[in-house]
């Protein structure tokens, strides 16, 4: 049986455990069980957050969260990608522009990353920008011992990774070229 993705959403329920804020304005509450937030899958993101100094994957619509996971990044997470093998996570605006439905991490979305500045950066350090950054899950097969890691701590290689079950319902939601803003 999989597991429901630990999400934030905005829509009160009697099962929610915990609130975290976002915003001066925004609080977002904790849902154990976010399949019960039906509204929300009716609704298309057009555009996803992320935090990476709260560790959070936001779903928005007009300026407002729908969904927040928590998320983990590249091993060296602070600054933005510099060169392939940082293990860092870019910080700016790109597109998620393609999916793997076959990937080894579950599923995945690409992130464009590298863009025309991270090339030329890159290029005048003389070093490679790196590629294939993405969203995606865990790892479809690992030792259980490493669960707590997956899940509690910075893993990747450069990539944002969320839950398995997470991972199903961000597939769900978010289109082809949403917009991805990544901030420190």
């Amino acid at each position: 049986m999989a597991a429901a993705p630990f999400v934030w959403s905005l829509a009160p329920t009697a099962a929610s455990a915990d609130t975290v804020s976002l915003d001066d304005a925004d609080e977002v509450e904790v849902l154990q069980d976010p399949a019960s937030d039906a509204a929300v899958a009716d609704v298309p993101v057009d555009r996803v957050v992320v935090r990476k100094s709260q560790r959070l994957l936001l779903l928005m619509k007009n300026d407002s969260p729908l969904r927040a996971y928590p998320v983990s990044l590249g091993d060296e997470p602070s600054g933005h990608k510099q060169f392939e093998g940082d293990e860092r996570t870019p910080e700016g605006v790109y597109l998620l522009d393609w999916r793997n439905p076959n990937s080894q991490f579950t599923k995945s979305i690409h992130i464009s990353y590298p863009n025309e500045a991270d090339r030329e950066f890159a290029k005048a350090l003389g070093r490679d920008p790196g590629g294939m950054i993405m969203i995606h899950g865990r790892p479809n097969s690992f030792e259980r011992k490493k669960l707590n890691r997956y899940m509690l701590e910075d893993w990747t290689d450069g990539c944002i990774a969320v839950s398995n079950a997470a991972m199903e319902e961000i597939w769900e939601l978010v289109p082809l070229n949403t917009p991805i803003e990544i901030v420190p």
